[in-house]
């Protein structure tokens, strides 16, 4: 089994940075794929950005260039740093992650490892 804890998240304004980190733990292998999803009320839960277990990094349109994701191997932690923040990024963003996946997935179906998610609030 794989621990997924994160933290970062909360209330800022539109424009501001946030920094969302999240920790793997467990029987954690070196092909573990980490991604990070989000959901706001009502809607379904969407891909945000990921990296896989060789370095690669995924983004959603959305994100792109404002997002970035870094990953430490040591630690095992996957970062996402959130820049230019828009009132429609208030969701839960959520951690996941899987193992043993050659092909990085942007859909929430195949991670069977899970954060129990931080709210990010984005006032206008």
């Amino acid at each position: 089994q794989v621990q997924l804890a994160e933290s970062g998240g909360g209330l800022v304004q539109a424009g501001g940075s946030l920094r969302l980190s999240c920790a793997a733990s467990g029987r954690t292998l070196t092909t573990l794929n980490m991604g990070w999803f989000r959901q706001a009320p009502g809607k379904e839960r969407e891909f945000v950005a990921g990296v896989n277990w060789s370095g690669g990094t995924y983004y959603s349109d959305s994100a792109k260039g404002r997002f970035t994701i870094f990953r430490d191997n040591a630690k095992i932690t996957a970062s996402l740093q959130m820049n230019s923040l828009k009132p429609e990024d208030t969701a839960v963003y959520y951690c996941a992650a899987d193992q043993l996946r050659p092909d990085f997935q942007k859909v929430p179906g195949p991670y069977p490892y899970w954060g129990q998610g931080t709210q990010v609030t984005v006032s206008s």
